[in-house]
């Protein structure tokens, strides 16, 4: 939360949900490289 900041910047209700989802992508985007990818043996 402190690296995308803490508040919308955008003041229309469509601009906000754009720039959550934006936020969102970046945080799914960050946590998914940094979990490792596990590969099922025998």
């Amino acid at each position: 939360k402190q690296l995308l900041g803490d508040s919308l910047t955008l003041r229309d209700y469509d601009g906000q949900v754009a720039e959550a989802m934006a936020m969102v992508r970046a945080l799914n985007r960050m946590t998914k490289a940094g979990m490792p990818e596990s590969v099922r043996i025998a």
